[in-house]
């Protein structure tokens, strides 16, 4: 199912709710810069390849900003914030697939495949939900976010929503001053006075008297300006008779912005414009203007102030966050040049504050490093591709540790990038790690490929002894010598032990692998035939260990098992999706599904489904096991496919 139960109900009225989320004027709009950033930092604080920020309306949820989920909106019958929404504490999905909740939906069970989800509530300040922060992962997470990414969630909705209310405060502002430029196009006067400054008389409306808080008929007979000014606000009345006296004996102009106390005790804001008339002598005669109540107004910039503080201390905590973090961080201009890193930086290198700003953070990598860093860095630049690179960074005791280093760019509204924003993390350890499981792998192989040249040394020691025994020495060999070239594919690897297959293609390189199962005339009982299709070293070890492990079974079980049996491997090109169909024949009848799948079956199925993306489907039929292995057409050659797309 994909919605909220039904006993689950809001504590909110849903037009209450849509009618606040109008307010912001903020569904439909173009990209901005605050909230693409906000989203990049989601994501890359909680290691997740999508983050959103989701506005749930009537029928759909709208991304306002997101990253790595590729649409504007989707359907509110498959939204999670939906559900985030009736969460006061936000929504966390460890695993989608085993969630009543989700187990259906179509983001679940196809692309993008969620597994993890993880959002905080947007509220408003009347406590009315306009949707979540969200991040979101294609893998699970039993243990959820840390405690840090947890509170840099919290954080960055709470800035979400700041940026809310400060479009909220400027569209309201922007209302009322329309409303009011309509009130004066409309009107010859509003709130209006005339002064006779020979006879100090000044007369008004009814409205600007009501301003003023002076009685109708009294503004209508005149009075002494005075009767006017003094309810002029205390704090104002100086500088407002200051603006008038210019005015009588400058150009006659007048406008001024000021408050008045009226009688109920309460303050408005008035914006009075004037013109002062001259007679022929050039002696000030006639005073008239009008007035508007800008009180609304002004109550609008007093609020926008509020926000901007708050957005001034919500910057202070993502620094102070910022430097919480684990990893450093640091930021560029769009040309590449550092202004920014945070305090793990410093503490790492122990470099002064601001020395490595500009180009002056290269001399931190180590020498052989700085070249391949320095051009990675310039590729990243001029092509706005996402930066990743592994190298050895000066650590404050002097010694270079192995650090990952990302960045993203920033764009705005035209695509243009703004800024960008990286991290720099230590792997130091790991790499420790790596290098240990690298000796030990290469020692073990090493080991076992000696057995093999032991025993195929044994068989032709043995051979000489029996020359009868020659033609079926041979053909051992050989098997035995295929064995070998099959273990050096699907032993673990590393980035530097990784096996090179060269511009090798599918079927040489099953065939080579099919070798050892050849009959004693030396003709193949695995025969591959169809599409064939360029193959890499990134695809090399998962394949070999898929197919190792099924000739293997099949030579324990199936078709290999017996004299005659034969195995047909047909390739088919589908579109994007690349087909391969595994038939066995000839060998001992099946007669029921397996009750329970072994270590080499649960090891051809994570070699298909968790390293190549694609899906497998096994067939127990009585004349033999058919098993389909339906690929991305990119995963036999995933660095092709990634240059291609650049």
């Amino acid at each position: 199912m994909t919605t909220a139960p039904d006993a689950v109900l809001p504590a909110w009225d849903e037009s209450d709710r849509l009618a606040a989320l109008r307010e912001y004027g903020i569904l439909d709009t173009g990209p901005e810069k605050a909230f693409d950033e906000l989203v990049t930092l989601a994501a890359r604080v909680c290691e997740a390849p999508m983050a959103v920020i989701s506005l749930v309306d009537a029928r759909r949820q709208w991304f306002k900003a997101e990253i790595g989920l590729g649409v504007s909106e989707t359907p509110l019958s498959t939204s999670f914030c939906a559900l985030a929404m009736m969460e006061t504490d936000g929504l966390v999905v460890p695993d989608a697939r085993s969630d009543p909740r989700f187990d259906c939906n179509p983001l679940v069970t196809g692309e993008p495949h969620i597994r993890f989800y993880a959002g905080r509530r947007l509220t408003t300040p009347e406590g009315l939900p306009l949707g979540a922060l969200a991040v979101l992962d294609t893998q699970s997470r039993a243990a959820g976010l840390s405690e840090l990414q947890a509170l840099t969630l919290d954080t960055l909705a709470g800035q979400v929503m700041s940026q809310l209310e400060l479009r909220r405060a400027l569209r309201q502002r922007d209302l009322s001053q329309d409303a009011t430029r309509r009130a004066l196009a409309v009107s010859e006067y509003v709130g209006a006075w005339e002064w006779d400054i020979v006879a100090d008389r000044v007369t008004a409306d009814e409205r600007f008297a009501a301003m003023y808080g002076v009685a109708p008929d009294v503004a209508a007979e005149g009075s002494p300006i005075a009767e006017f000014m003094r309810h002029i606000h205390a704090d104002d009345a100086e500088r407002v008779r200051a603006e008038v006296s210019a005015a009588i004996e400058g150009q006659g102009e007048f406008a001024s912005e000021y408050r008045i106390a009226r009688p109920d005790g309460s303050v408005r804001w008035m914006l009075a414009r004037g013109q002062v008339y001259f007679d022929q002598d050039g002696a000030p005669v006639r005073f008239p203007g009008v007035a508007v109540d800008i009180t609304a107004r002004w109550q609008k910039d007093e609020d926008l102030a509020a926000i901007a503080a708050r957005l001034s201390q919500s910057e202070a905590g993502f620094r102070a966050l910022a430097d919480a973090m684990p990893q450093m961080v640091w930021s560029t201009t769009p040309d590449g040049l550092h202004d920014y890193y945070n305090a793990r930086w410093y503490e790492f290198t122990g470099a002064p504050f601001g020395s490595t700003d500009g180009e002056g953070w290269n001399d931190m990598f180590h020498p052989d490093d700085q070249d391949r860093a320095w051009s990675r860095w310039r590729h990243s630049l001029s092509t706005g591709e996402p930066y990743e690179i592994e190298y050895r960074l000066k650590h404050n005791s002097g010694v270079y540790r192995w650090t990952l280093g990302r960045a993203m760019p920033i764009r705005d509204d035209e695509g243009r990038i703004t800024r960008w924003f990286g991290t720099c993390t230590d792997i130091d350890e790991l790499k420790k790690l790596e290098q240990g499981r690298e000796l030990v792998s290469q020692e073990l192989s090493h080991r076992i490929k000696n057995i093999f040249a032991v025993v195929s040394a044994l068989v032709a020691l043995s051979a000489r002894q029996y020359p009868e025994a020659r033609a079926f020495a041979a053909s051992l060999r050989t098997r035995i010598n295929a064995l070998a070239r099959a273990h050096e594919f699907v032993r673990p690897h590393t980035e530097t032990s990784r096996i090179t297959v060269g511009a090798t293609t599918l079927h040489s390189f099953l065939n080579d692998l099919f070798t050892a199962y050849a009959d004693h005339t030396g003709a193949a009982r695995v025969i591959v035939s169809g599409d064939d299709a360029v193959f890499d070293d990134q695809a090399a070890t998962s394949v070999a260990l898929l197919f190792h492990e099924l000739a293997t079974n099949a030579a324990k079980y199936g078709a290999l098992s017996q004299d005659g049996g034969t195995i047909d491997l047909t390739t088919r090109r589908d579109g994007d999706r690349f087909i391969l169909i595994w038939t066995e024949r000839g060998g001992p009848e099946i007669t029921a599904e397996p009750t329970r799948a072994g270590f080499g079956s649960s090891l051809a199925t994570l070699s298909v489904e968790g390293q190549l993306g694609g899906r497998l489907t096994r067939e127990w039929r009585p004349e033999g096991l058919k098993i389909v292995a339906d690929l991305p057409a990119t995963a036999l050659s995933r660095r092709r496919a990634a240059e291609k797309s650049r």
